[in-house]
């Protein structure tokens, strides 16, 4: 399989977005040094054509609707600068978005529509900048053409600019263009500014100093674990329901799919990565506050929208406690999310931005992609049977977990698959791990005594 990238053409707006140069600036989410990296991942689409059928260019399809979408979106065109240990965005005319043409030889078939696909292959697929070019060209797509007539959409996007969710926002303003439409249904709102702006004077009134401390000159992401490989794990809805009602049976207190699992895999990383027992980790997720503050976001804000939600206890609390006491913790932790939770966090990120912010080591980020809109991403030819993260750096985290759908064009297995980074010293465990949990042995009591 090997892929080629024969261009990369840049996109400018169909037609002038504003009058003057100009510089806008980020909120206090935005600045969250954790978000300073560049977000990979791809959609894969399938050709509805009929075979021998003449069918359109999906490269011109997406250039010619994206230049169109970058009216309402010309800030993803704009470059990052540093000022004052905090990033601004500086627009001017002439700048574009970067869009690659590229094709490889081999059918989305062949690959199992990427539903697990090599990590060395799936790479290629997906822009790569290093710091600086990503902080010059927030986004960078591109667009992989398939000998079936399918395609690839790689995106890369710099996380100061927006979250998944903004980002999606942004990717079906570009679609519901490319299928015909004169404008974008949702208008974007950026006036960050006003909207997310931190108090006068700053406060932090909720736990912020628990879970977050100071380490100058701290740089996010450089912890040393060693090489990270990457690994998917199927899940079936059989197998959590069990597992689910073996915790409902043992605490009384019913968990979600993102409870109960999270635990579980949270207690498999470490055990595996033998982490010391004194060691404190921390379980990370991200929760959307659009609707949490006072009052709501508009709509159509697509900036960074989630704040983090810590768990922390040791390494010997989590592999020695039951894990329903380590799911009834993340389930717990829900009780934060609140205005004054979000307004305190992004107070402490005003009031620390240049006092090197770190959650500390031994990180574990998880995050649940199965409900959030990337499949309604649909350029002309349905939505994309398969959205897949390729970004290894999540919300302070170099080992993160993602819980993802099933390739729609592949599975009729009722369930989900988790994509696992962690350190390749760790990974035989780990899947031995996952393994158990396969064939029902959950580590959690004899399940004879519950029938």
């Amino acid at each position: 399989m090997r892929v080629t990238a024969s261009a990369t053409t840049p996109v400018l707006p169909s037609r002038p977005a504003f009058a003057h140069n100009h510089v806008l600036s980020l909120s206090p989410l935005d600045i969250d040094p954790n978000l300073r990296v560049s977000f990979r991942y791809l959609r894969a689409y399938v050709s509805t054509n009929a075979p021998q059928s003449p069918s359109p260019d999906p490269f011109d399809v997406i250039a010619t609707a994206l230049s169109s979408a970058l009216i309402h979106y010309y800030p993803l065109a704009g470059t990052l600068r540093r000022h004052n240990h905090r990033l601004e965005l500086f627009c001017a005319h002439g700048q574009a978005v970067p869009l690659i043409r590229a094709t490889v030889d081999c059918e989305l078939a062949s690959v199992d529509y990427l539903d697990n696909p090599d990590e060395t292959f799936v790479e290629q697929l997906v822009p790569d900048p290093d710091e600086n070019e990503g902080m010059n060209h927030p986004c960078i797509l591109q667009v992989t053409l398939f000998e079936c007539g399918g395609f690839t959409l790689g995106a890369s996007i710099h996380h100061s600019v927006c979250d998944g969710l903004g980002a999606t926002l942004f990717f079906n303003a570009v679609a519901e263009l490319a299928r015909g439409a004169r404008t974008v249904s949702i208008k974007p709102v950026w006036d960050r500014a006003s909207l997310l702006s931190p108090r006068n004077p700053p406060r932090i009134e909720a736990p912020i100093g628990d879970f977050l401390s100071l380490e100058h000159g701290n740089l996010p992401y450089s912890q040393e674990v060693g090489a990270v490989v990457r690994e998917c794990f199927p899940v079936t809805d059989d197998q959590l329901e069990r597992f689910k009602s073996i915790l409902f049976k043992q605490s009384g207190s019913r968990f979600t799919a993102f409870e109960a699992l999270g635990a579980y895999i949270w207690r498999a990383k470490v055990k595996a990565s033998e982490i010391a027992g004194s060691e404190k980790v921390k379980f990370v997720y991200w929760t959307n506050i659009r609707k949490q503050l006072k009052p709501p976001l508009p709509a159509g804000y697509w900036g960074n929208g989630c704040v983090p939600i810590y768990v922390t206890v040791t390494a010997e609390e989590l592999r020695e406690q039951p894990i329903w006491e380590t799911a009834k913790k993340i389930q717990k932790s829900k009780i934060n999310i609140s205005d004054e939770y979000v307004r305190s966090f992004m107070d402490f990120q005003e009031i620390h931005c240049g006092d090197g912010i770190t959650a500390g080591k031994e990180v574990s980020a998880f995050t649940d992609w199965r409900y959030l809109g990337h499949s309604t991403v649909d350029f002309g030819w349905g939505g994309p049977v398969t959205v897949l993260p390729i970004s290894r750096f999540l919300l302070g985290s170099v080992e993160p977990c993602f819980f993802l759908p099933h390739s729609s064009a592949i599975s009729s297995v009722a369930g989900f698959k988790v994509s696992v980074a962690l350190r390749k010293t760790a990974m035989p465990a780990f899947r031995e791990e996952m393994k158990k949990f396969g064939r029902d042995d959950f580590g959690v009591i004899d399940l004879n005594s519950l029938l």
